[in-house]
């Protein structure tokens, strides 16, 4: 008999995701994104942060004040680049989780990449014009979403060896 209480590919992914969001020095919000291909394949990875060459200790993380002198002018969402860092160019009808409901601008690059579900967590910034313009244009281009419900809460990972010899 099968072992019970494996995770589902939904919560495989999400977990990829929310993994992958540790990466992220951003001291306010980690973001982390996962793409699936129809094959249950993991095709890209991605998380909030600067563009490669642009030291995290040099560019600002702030969130408020001068324009400029705030991580918005700088930061690449974990969506771009799940894309950006994808093993394929050919992400057509694939899916992507991200905890977070995607920005307009990410949204743009999900739509142009051909992925055509997303799955999300939490959808905090829905009453947002970003949020709301993401909706149109995914629903426009026939992209599904869907906000994801786990079967648990929580999911221990356990870097201690003894559980696997």
């Amino acid at each position: 008999m099968k072992r019970k209480g494996y995770l589902s590919w939904d919560e495989y992914f999400m977990a990829v995701a929310i993994l992958s969001a540790q990466r992220s020095k951003d001291p306010s919000t980690q973001v982390g994104a996962c793409i699936a291909n129809k094959a249950n394949k993991i095709v890209g990875v991605g998380y909030n942060g600067f563009p490669l060459g642009c030291d995290d200790d040099d560019l600002p993380w702030g969130r408020e004040g001068d324009f400029l002198e705030t991580k918005y002018p700088y930061v690449c969402h974990a969506e771009l680049n799940a894309v950006l860092n994808s093993s394929s160019r050919d992400l057509m009808d694939c899916k992507i989780y991200v905890a977070l409901f995607p920005c307009n601008e990410c949204t743009k690059v999900i739509i142009q990449s051909g992925i055509k579900e997303v799955i999300y967590l939490s959808d905090k910034y829905k009453d947002t014009d970003q949020v709301r313009a993401s909706k149109k244009m995914f629903n426009m281009s026939g992209v599904k979403c869907r906000q994801l419900t786990p079967d648990r809460e929580s999911l221990l990972i356990n870097f201690v060896a003894t559980e696997y010899v």
